[in-house]
């Protein structure tokens, strides 16, 4: 069919469409099945129609993607991370918690300046694009830095600006005016968050005071919480409250609250978050667990029979080494049967969904992106299973969680935009970020000052 004999039956022309893929869809109660030989159909940054690839034929269309042999997912979103941190790639190996924040971190985090974090988050946002994930919720500092990348790359974002109480109630009112000065930039693919630190770096008042500000401007609460069981334990030796207790009596379980971590969540904590007023959603980043040796992880199980999201992160680069949500995806499911013991749990189709629509509203965009349907976000990702390590394909869903790998993802597109194409990056130049990087890691790198941003005692 003809541009001009589209139009005439009433069908506009495509942006973009997708054709001969298989598609990953949700049904009405959100179980995960897959649609061969179909196409996805985008405009204005939307998907129009998910069909089939012989119905989409004749449609015209700007661009159009042949996605034979591929599967079309919805784009992967990283829940939790610190983009910047890949600048501190490997820099703190094998210690504790308490050393790698006290001796080495947080003493080179004192040198940030604006350039390493626009360079770290260049460089971020190419490793989640080339890995598939499309949108990403970061807290960091410096953040209209990162909210420049955002906008240059295309990739979507929910983007805090952190804070301590150490720096006064400065440090609160530089978060808030970062999150209304950005709320919706980028062409509405910025959101934007509160983000205290954590209750062991944050004061109840100044909880309690971001809670107030929340509430007053509509905005959500992004922050640390729980991480692990040390810190359940210190809190109540310390103040007879766990973390989610101090989070409930400060008002912010009155908010939309994504918790990172949480593998310290108590039995006792379930009923307060189960009674939460917001949304409220917890971030897992299980490699990181393993790699501190954390003797707990992220009660997913327990979250999911009480309603809590629970979403896929990578925390930063710094202490996880990669900005992989699809090895979270995998690590997730292994994690959990081992913690409880029940091969039964989670199933691969359980953890796509906690990949896409739990992970979506887990950043509180669930009512755009995490799903393939009409009316969403053009958020996609085409992977490709033409590796020998992801063939026969027996069941596809598994294959997808514990064969395929992030570089199997061929082209990432977001808001019907591509940003790679057959893993050529088409908006950032990884080589010139790289060589600019490195010229600038010895100052950066540099601990002889003797300072830290903070210190570590929970």
């Amino acid at each position: 069919m003809t541009s001009s004999a589209a139009a005439s039956a009433g069908q506009e022309t495509a942006d973009l469409i997708i054709t001969g893929c298989t598609v990953l869809t949700h049904d009405e109660q959100e179980r995960i099945g897959f649609t061969e030989d179909a196409a996805v159909v985008v405009r204005d940054g939307v998907v129009e129609a998910v069909t089939t690839a012989a119905e989409a034929a004749g449609r015209a269309a700007v661009e159009r993607i042949d996605a034979r042999g591929q599967v079309a997912l919805p784009g992967l979103v990283n829940c939790h991370t610190h983009a910047p941190m890949v600048a501190l790639r490997g820099v703190a190996e094998d210690l504790p918690t308490e050393e790698w924040f006290n001796d080495v971190v947080w003493p080179v985090e004192s040198n940030l300046t604006e350039r390493d974090v626009v360079l770290g988050a260049r460089l971020a946002c190419a490793e989640m694009i080339r890995g598939g994930v499309t949108c990403f919720a970061d807290h960091y500092f410096a953040m209209d830095a990162v909210a420049a990348v955002v906008a240059e790359c295309g990739m979507r974002a929910h983007l805090g600006e952190a804070f301590f109480s150490s720096q006064g109630p400065q440090g609160r009112e530089r978060s808030l005016e970062f999150a209304l000065r950005h709320r919706g930039g980028a062409d509405g693919r910025i959101t934007t968050a509160l983000a205290p630190h954590a209750p062991y770096t944050v004061t109840d008042d100044d909880l309690a005071a971001t809670a107030d500000l929340a509430r007053a401007h509509g905005l959500p609460v992004h922050l640390h919480a729980a991480e692990n069981r040390d810190q359940a334990e210190t809190s109540l030796a310390r103040h007879g409250a766990t973390p989610i207790e101090i989070l409930k009596r400060t008002g912010i379980l009155d908010t939309d609250v994504l918790i990172a971590h949480g593998t310290g969540i108590l039995d006792r904590d379930l009923p307060l978050l189960e009674a939460a007023d917001g949304l409220t959603a917890v971030a897992s980043a299980p490699r990181g667990y393993l790699k501190f040796a954390w003797p707990t992880t992220t009660p997913v199980r327990a979250l999911r029979e009480i309603g809590i999201p629970v979403g896929l992160a990578t925390d930063g680069a710094a202490s996880n080494n990669s900005l992989d949500v699809w090895e979270s995806m995998a690590l997730t499911a292994l994690v959990q049967k081992s913690t409880t013991g029940d091969p039964r749990w989670l199933t691969s189709r359980q953890a796509l969904h906690h990949a896409t629509l739990q992970s979506a509203r887990a950043v509180g965009l669930g009512d755009r992106v995490g799903g393939i349907a009409p009316g969403r976000r053009a958020d996609i990702v085409l992977v490709g299973l033409d590796g020998p390590h992801t063939q026969p394909v027996h069941d596809l869903a598994a294959t997808l969680v514990h064969s395929a790998r992030s570089s199997d993802v061929r082209t990432t597109i977001v808001d019907g935009r591509i940003l790679m194409r057959d893993r050529e990056l088409l908006t950032l130049d990884v080589p010139s970020v790289v060589a600019e990087l490195r010229e600038r890691l010895p100052g950066l790198l540099d601990r002889s000052h003797g300072k830290r941003i903070q210190d570590y005692d929970t």
